[in-house]
């Protein structure tokens, strides 16, 4: 099951609000975040933000859909695109649609940010209006490229279980760094290292340095 969506954090909140203040020239009026459960299938997405906040059921309806964004996606398909939420052949058999419409809302672009594994970090603009040109999704998607650095690091302290010092091993051993190597650059013993990594392992739910380097990847920390 996805995780709830965590509306607590007010550096983040205060963040989309400035994002979405910023856009409104652009008819830009809710956004959503989209990332991948570090712990489930493929196929689950977790909401890891979403503004406003009354929009949170629209939200988990979206990360529950599978006809719009990853993984479901053809892997050819670009990066970005956009869509008019009421599309007759699927408005009916999609919760997030109607969910969506009864808001308000015509139009969302989607942006995203791949992650290894088949996962992505995506995120969803929302206008209550329906755009007519390509330019439209592209100017939203460059304020996407923008803001994005500032969401994903508050995000991750907010979604992190890792301490700085397991994050760090990680990191390393993703560089290809051996725990000796490790040590050595972080002025430490080889024990050392291997404790955190163990660490690691157990509160990202593994048993091998390799995996948890893919969920570390999935949380966004690496």
């Amino acid at each position: 099951m996805p995780t709830p969506v965590n509306f607590d954090s007010v550096v983040l909140d205060g963040l989309l609000s400035d994002w979405l203040t910023a856009m409104r020239g652009h008819a830009v009026e809710a956004l959503v975040v989209l990332g991948p459960n570090p712990f489930g299938s493929a196929h689950c997405r977790d909401v890891l933000a979403a503004h406003p906040p009354r929009l949170s059921e629209a939200a988990r309806a979206l990360a529950d859909a599978t006809d719009f964004g990853a993984p479901w996606r053809e892997r050819t398909a670009p990066l970005v695109s956009w869509q008019h939420i009421a599309q007759s052949a699927q408005l009916a058999e999609h919760r997030w649609r109607r969910l969506w419409l009864a808001h308000g809302f015509q139009t969302t672009v989607r942006v995203e940010f791949p992650l290894v594994g088949g996962r992505a970090f995506e995120v969803f603009l929302f206008s209550p209006r329906e755009f007519h040109h390509r330019a439209e999704a592209a100017l939203l998607a460059w304020s996407v490229l923008n803001f994005w650095p500032m969401i994903k690091k508050t995000l991750i302290e907010d979604r992190c279980v890792l301490s700085p010092r397991e994050r760090e091993c990680l990191a390393r051993a993703l560089d290809g760094m051996t725990a000796r190597e490790t040590a050595q650059h972080l002025a430490c013993t080889e024990r050392t290292v291997n404790f955190h990594l163990a660490n690691a392992m157990v509160k990202l739910k593994v048993d091998s340095k390799l995996a948890a380097i893919q969920r570390a990847c999935w949380l966004g920390v690496l």
